[in-house]
């Protein structure tokens, strides 16, 4: 062997070690694996979709992890191909988690929808029904009473219809299945008076 073929062999080692010692981090698929994950989380994906943001935050903790590891060895046995693989990997991860969460608000923004409907027009039937029920001496004071939950159960819708505007979809759903068993109660309240009254009447 020349001394010209080794000094060729030593400059070439030199150079594959020098590379190796300048492996850097993979920051471009990183930064986009966290920006994925914030907009998961900005879109509620922990709420409207839990399993898929736990799998995308494991995600990110094994890609976290995977960066630790390779910061702590010695610069020279550096490699980031398996960092960069787990970067593209926790990023789609919480792109899924994110559309998870979209079709599922979406889902629960229309139940919601149509249970408010739903109680609007039980309140209005009550209220046309309570029109009917049987008044005297001693069903007045229950008729005041079954107006002032009739009267509580539409402020409630109103607030249901608030909180539906401002994606407070378990508060929109609570006051809205507030009002819907308060409309249920007069209605029943007001035909078990009718009944009654109906048996009571003298034969002719």
């Amino acid at each position: 062997m020349t001394r010209k073929s080794l000094a060729t062999m030593v400059c070439g080692a030199a150079v594959a070690f020098a590379a190796a010692g300048c492996a850097q981090p993979p920051a471009a698929e990183v930064g986009s694996a966290e920006a994925a994950l914030t907009a998961a989380q900005g879109a509620e994906a922990e709420t409207y979709a839990a399993d898929a943001f736990k799998a995308a935050q494991d995600a990110q903790a094994q890609l976290q992890a995977e960066l630790t590891a390779q910061q702590q060895k010695f610069g020279l046995l550096r490699s980031y191909s398996k960092a960069t693989e787990l970067a593209a990997a926790a990023k789609t991860a919480a792109e899924q988690a994110h559309q998870a969460a979209g079709t599922e608000k979406e889902r629960v923004r229309t139940e919601t929808t149509q249970l408010i409907a739903d109680a609007k027009a039980a309140v209005e039937e009550a209220t046309k029904l309570l029109e009917t029920a049987p008044s005297g001496k001693g069903s007045r004071a229950d008729i005041a009473a079954m107006k002032a939950d009739l009267a509580a159960a539409t402020t409630s819708l109103g607030e249901a219809d608030t909180a539906l505007g401002a994606t407070q979809f378990a508060e929109a759903r609570s006051k809205a299945q507030a009002a819907l068993d308060a409309a249920g109660k007069v209605k029943t309240s007001v035909e078990e008076a009718q009944a009654a009254r109906k048996g009571a009447r003298p034969r002719a």
